[in-house]
C-alpha cells in the first residue's frame, strides 16, 4: 500500500496537459545536507528526479532552491515538468528530462475519438520541447475500457505513427509509460513490457519508445534485469521507485538498484534515469542517497 496521500494518477494526468497544480507530500520540512559544491559523478548514467515527489520542499523553499540542490547532488535534470518550469531548470544548468506530450493515464492513444486532439497536443508540445532542446515527451495508452490487447494495438498505432513523424522531424522521442494495473492504475492497458514492445514494433519509429518504470514493472512482472536487457532498444527512459510502497530505493524494499543500474549502464544506454519515489523523510537526504546508490 502506498504510504503517501499523493495520487500519481492526478500528478501525471495534470502534467500531461501542462497543468502544474500537483499534489504535495505530507510531512515537516527538514533541511538538506547536500554539500556546497556539485558532486562528482562517474557519469555512466544520467540521473534526474520527478518534481511532483518534492512539492513540499519546493513550497517551503522554492523551485529554484530545489534545482540548486539537485545540481549539487550531481543530477542532470528534473522530470515531469511543464513549460512554466523550464526557464528555472535551464538557468541552473539542468535539463527538463520528461515533459508533456499528449493524453492522460486513463484516456489517451487507444481511444480513436481522441486522436485529433492528441495529434494537436503532440504537435504543440513536441514543437515547444524541441525549441528548448528537450528530447522527451510523455504519453499513455489509456485504460482498456473493455478492449482486447489487439484492439488496443490497432487503436494506438495510427495516431502514434503520425505523432512519431512530428517527433522525428523535431528530434524528439515520444515515451509511452508502462504502469501497473494491479495496485495504482486499475485497467491501464500498457501494463506489461511485451505489450509496449509490440506497440513499438507496429509504430516502427525510433522516435517512439517506452518509459520503463521499474517500480510498476516489478509489481506486474518482475524479472527486471532480464527484461531490460532483452528490450533495451525499445526503452527511452527509466523511472525508479521502491516496492512495496513506491518509497525510497533502500534496504527496506525488494529491488536491488545497484545491480539494476549496472545492467542498464552495461547496455550503453544514453537516456535518463529519473527518481520517482515518494520519500518517507521530509528532507532531501534520501534523494541524495539514491543518487549515490545509482551512480555505478
Amino acid at each position: 500500500m502506498i504510504t503517501s496521500p499523493i495520487s500519481r494518477r492526478i500528478a501525471l494526468s495534470s502534467i500531461s496537459t501542462g497543468v502544474l497544480g500537483l499534489p504535495i507530500i505530507a510531512g515537516t520540512l527538514a533541511s538538506s545536507n547536500t554539500e556546497a559544491s556539485e558532486t562528482q559523478m562517474k557519469g555512466r548514467l544520467k540521473q534526474s528526479v520527478s518534481k511532483w515527489c518534492y512539492n513540499k520542499f519546493i513550497e517551503a523553499n522554492s523551485f529554484a532552491k530545489f534545482c540548486e540542490e539537485c545540481k549539487k547532488m550531481g543530477m542532470v535534470g528534473i522530470d515531469l515538468v511543464g513549460p512554466d518550469d523550464w526557464p528555472v531548470i535551464l538557468d541552473h544548468g539542468l535539463v527538463p528530462t520528461m515533459v508533456p506530450g499528449a493524453g492522460s493515464i486513463a484516456n489517451s492513444c487507444n481511444n480513436k475519438n481522441l486522436h485529433p486532439k492528441l495529434l494537436e497536443d503532440f504537435k504543440k508540445n513536441i514543437t515547444a520541447a524541441a525549441k528548448h532542446k528537450i528530447r522527451n515527451v510523455i504519453t499513455f495508452s489509456g485504460n482498456r475500457h473493455g478492449m482486447t490487447d489487439e484492439e488496443g494495438w490497432e487503436n494506438c498505432t495510427p495516431v502514434l505513427k503520425e505523432a512519431a513523424k512530428i517527433a522525428e522531424a523535431e528530434g524528439v522521442t515520444i515515451n509511452m509509460e508502462l504502469l501497473n494495473s494491479k495496485v495504482d492504475h486499475k485497467d491501464y492497458q500498457c501494463d506489461h513490457t511485451e505489450w509496449g514492445v509490440e506497440l513499438c514494433k507496429r509504430v516502427e519509429s525510433p522516435h517512439f519508445k517506452l518509459l520503463y518504470d521499474i517500480y510498476h514493472m516489478q509489481i506486474m512482472e518482475g524479472d527486471i534485469i532480464r527484461t531490460i536487457r532483452k528490450h533495451i532498444q525499445y526503452i527511452g527512459h527509466f523511472h525508479t521507485g521502491g516496492n512495496p510502497g513506491r518509497n525510497e530505493i533502500d534496504e527496506t524494499q525488494e529491488l536491488y538498484y545497484p545491480a539494476i543500474m549496472c545492467a542498464i549502464a552495461e547496455l550503453d544506454y544514453d537516456g535518463y534515469v529519473a527518481h520517482e519515489f515518494v520519500p518517507k523523510q521530509p528532507s532531501l537526504d534520501t534523494l541524495q542517497a539514491a543518487v549515490k546508490l545509482c551512480d555505478v
